[in-house]
């Protein structure tokens, strides 16, 4: 779990999301059309929706954006033509990396993946060749300055699988995805959050030099960028240093 929250962090402490809110905007509604269209519109009955619409109000996404959002998927005309795609790679470091992505057009994205991963001396992979690495897991970070003591007491009590004290005094909090919805609102009532979401975990991390550090922050950053990317995770531990040396 090292690697996955050490690389939360980074983007959090370097202010990516909040830059580049209209990325974030348009990942979301992505989300929300695409759940609302597989499970139907009440949130109640759709865990998939119910996640994406927390992350969008947690986001400040204006309400008529996220309805409308919700409409046109469960409307059918909007998520008819998009596809969800994962693809499996490697960086540099041999570090496993998992793009999850959604579009309309997979030539398109299928060439702009390999080019990152090709540009940073990695390699696209195929199916299978990493995805054994990861677990579907449960994330809620919760805001540094909180009592650790009180927060783990609760994390438990909740039916949290794991808490972590991250490096910059933050916490993280790990369930079953089953058990996500209820763990996160027993602890959004008592704590403030960073953020949360269902993400792959990998089961083991790779220790990277500075370095190389750098240059898989450098591939993951450009897999982000990329239109239709949704998500990133690697098994990537990044030397604490790399912080000191990001633009």
């Amino acid at each position: 779990m090292a690697g996955h929250s050490k690389w939360a962090n980074i983007k959090h402490r370097k202010g990516r999301q909040d830059a580049k809110r209209g990325k974030l905007f348009s990942r979301l509604i992505r989300e929300l059309t695409v759940s609302a269209k597989l499970g139907g519109p009440n949130p109640d009955d759709n865990p998939r929706l119910r996640t994406a619409l927390d992350k969008a109000l947690g986001s400040n996404m204006p309400k008529d954006t996220i309805e409308r959002a919700i409409q046109r998927g469960a409307g059918g005309s909007e998520g008819e033509n998009l596809e969800e795609i994962t693809f499996e790679g490697y960086g540099p470091g041999g570090v496993a990396i998992m793009v999850e992505s959604m579009t309309d057009n997979n030539n398109r994205t299928v060439a702009e993946v390999r080019h990152a991963f090709t540009k940073s001396g990695g390699n696209l992979g195929t199916d299978g060749s990493v995805s054994y690495l990861f677990t579907k897991k449960g994330m809620i970070r919760l805001e540094s300055g909180l009592d650790q003591e009180e927060v783990m007491d609760a994390s438990i009590e909740a039916g949290a699988e794991d808490i972590e004290v991250n490096e910059d005094g933050s916490m993280t909090v790990t369930t079953d995805p089953d058990d996500y919805q209820s763990v996160l609102k027993e602890i959004s009532s008592s704590f403030d959050l960073e953020d949360s979401e269902i993400a792959l975990i990998p089961e083991n991390s790779i220790s990277l030099d500075l370095e190389t550090s750098l240059k898989v922050y450098k591939l993951l950053e450009m897999l982000e960028d990329l239109d239709d990317t949704q998500n990133v995770h690697s098994n990537a531990d990044f030397d604490p240093e790399m912080v000191n040396h990001l633009d």
